[in-house]
């Protein structure tokens, strides 16, 4: 297929003029497993200057959604469909993309870019890492990291460079960690695109596995973070909670969520030192993340397209509270360490997390707290799995905006958005026309969600935002429409809550609205029958 400018579609979204020349650069971060509270500047004590500095020189949304696990989202990202869309076999992860879900990379790669690739993929099959799916046959064209969705920062399962094993890299290697590595093979795309490729622009998407468990960080870069959590998980909430408020990234009338029924008050806390250790290795695993982010920004700087690069940065899903127990296996979890010592796998006191022989996760207490003010956890459709930080970093835009007054740096924007969303973003912001079908297989699927470029470049023209927004994987489902969201767990009697007024969920109203619940009902019930019939309309 060949894929032109559209130049009427640039008019609507105020970049009449722009050309394949000036197309910006584009590169799209996710991080894995954190919460809306982690970064610094969405109230964490976490050190993440980097992105703090992206913040203020950009745009946060403070009414971002993506879905409540990793794939999904993931699939909603590079394809802006709803995941029961673009993933057959009932939305697994293993099998991969359905044909006619084209992949932002692959609209990229055919309007002129070139694509790379550093991370987890988590949309293919692990054990066919040059399969259909891969992500060299999906639009990219370098590739350096898993297709597996978790695994070991010393020695990760999966771990291909362009559909090729590449565990050699930390067999031989003592120092290796694979948060650098991702950061250190993304830098090296763009040193290479600069040698090779300079009048292109690229897509850079950085897929780090950081925070996912396991606890797996250096001991040097725990030791930053050594009796920071001394007060517990109670304190870091209200801390935390407090700070969100001053920097205006929660409503201030928004009461904090009460600590969920399964964390003990931190005073009752048993294992105080290793559930203090277990909060120290995660903050140690964010701030390495933000460390790379750092190294690519600069680079970026140096080469003298920062203020012409659209940088965005954001999580696949909330905070994640999952009990790593001893029993538990996976194809993720290597039998030994490179050095032959048997692993130690699950949540066990008597051994802190960190080395490479240990396999753990935070757990509920602390994933509470990184979810500050929201209730629940990954895995679940209330704002604690589904609310994301989204930072949008673009100085030639943000700075003088576009038809219109734009955005100032450092600001916040609190439109509805999602992740479908991000897709069209970009497409619009590279001037690249969606592609059409050419009679081949599946016809390619209409995109889903709703451009937020207008938001970013100050257009006189903006576009609407999407009229609803679903969720259903597992047991839970949702759709928030306006300030109604209506959710359920499992079968659990559904919630109606009012999000302008009461956004961490406290104050169920179902029984006071029950036409609107009902509506609500009836517009997710064709929701699902749409998207479950593969999206074809």
């Amino acid at each position: 297929m060949n894929f032109r400018t559209l130049l009427p579609f640039l008019i609507a979204l105020g970049l009449a003029g722009a050309s394949p020349a000036k197309a910006p650069n584009i590169i799209l971060i996710i991080a894995d497993d954190m919460g809306y509270s982690d970064l610094g500047c969405y109230g964490g004590e976490i050190r993440t200057p980097h992105l703090d500095d992206l913040a203020k020189g950009g745009v946060r949304f403070t009414n971002f959604y993506v879905n409540n696990m990793c794939w999904p989202t993931r699939a909603s990202l590079m394809t802006s469909q709803y995941p029961k869309t673009a993933l057959p076999r009932n939305g697994s992860a293993d099998g991969g993309l359905r044909p006619g879900a084209i992949t932002l990379p692959q609209i990229l790669r055919d309007g002129g870019y070139r694509t790379y690739m550093a991370g987890k993929w988590h949309l293919s099959d692990p054990q066919r890492p040059d399969g259909p799916n891969a992500p060299h046959h999906r639009g990219f064209d370098r590739f350096y990291g898993t297709i597996h969705g978790a695994g070991s920062f010393y020695a990760p399962v999966s771990l291909v460079r362009d559909g090729q094993d590449a565990s050699a890299d930390f067999a031989d290697d003592p120092g290796y960690y694979y948060t650098d590595a991702i950061s250190d093979n993304a830098l090296a795309f763009l040193r290479e695109h600069r040698e090779r490729a300079a009048e292109k622009p690229y897509f850079l998407y950085m897929a780090y596995t950081a925070a996912h468990w396991p606890l797996h960080a250096r001991e040097s870069d725990i030791a930053k973070y050594r009796g920071k959590y001394a007060m517990g998980w109670d304190k870091l909430r209200e801390q935390r909670h407090a700070r969100m408020k001053e920097l205006g990234v929660v409503d201030p009338a928004w009461a904090l969520s009460p600590r969920h029924p399964d964390v003990p008050a931190w005073e009752e806390a048993a294992h105080r030192d290793w559930q203090q250790r277990r909060m120290e290795v995660y903050a140690a695993q964010v701030t390495v993340m933000d460390e790379g982010i750092g190294r690519v920004v600069q680079h970026v700087r140096e080469s003298g397209e920062f203020a012409e690069t659209l940088i965005l940065y954001m999580h696949d899903n909330g905070g994640c509270h999952v009990e790593y127990g001893p029993g538990r296996k996976g194809a993720y979890l290597p039998e030994k360490t490179r050095d032959g010592k048997p692993m130690i796998p699950g949540n066990l006191p008597e051994h802190m997390p960190g080395p490479e022989h240990t396999y753990q996760s935070y757990g509920y207490g602390w994933a509470n707290a990184s979810n500050t003010p929201f209730r629940l956890f990954k895995q679940h459709d209330h704002e604690g799995g589904t609310r994301s930080p989204l930072i949008v970093s673009w100085p030639e835009r943000i700075k003088r905006g576009g038809a219109t007054e734009g955005p100032t740096p450092g600001s916040l924007n609190a439109r509805v958005c999602h992740v479908i969303d991000i897709m069209p973003t970009l497409v619009g912001a590279a001037g690249v026309e969606w592609p059409r079908p050419d009679g081949a297989g599946e016809k390619p699927l209409a995109m889903e969600g709703r451009t937020f470029l207008p938001v970013l470049t100050g257009s006189a023209r903006p576009a609407a935002p999407l009229e609803a927004i679903f969720w259903a994987h597992a047991k839970g489902k949702a759709v928030r429409k306006g300030p109604w969201k209506l959710v359920r767990e499992g079968r659990k009697p559904w919630e109606l809550y009012n999000l302008d007024a009461d956004g961490t969920e406290l104050h169920d109203l179902a029984a006071r609205h029950p036409d609107q619940v009902a509506a609500l009902r009836k517009l997710h019930a064709a929701w699902e029958k749409r998207t479950d019939a593969g999206g074809r309309r």
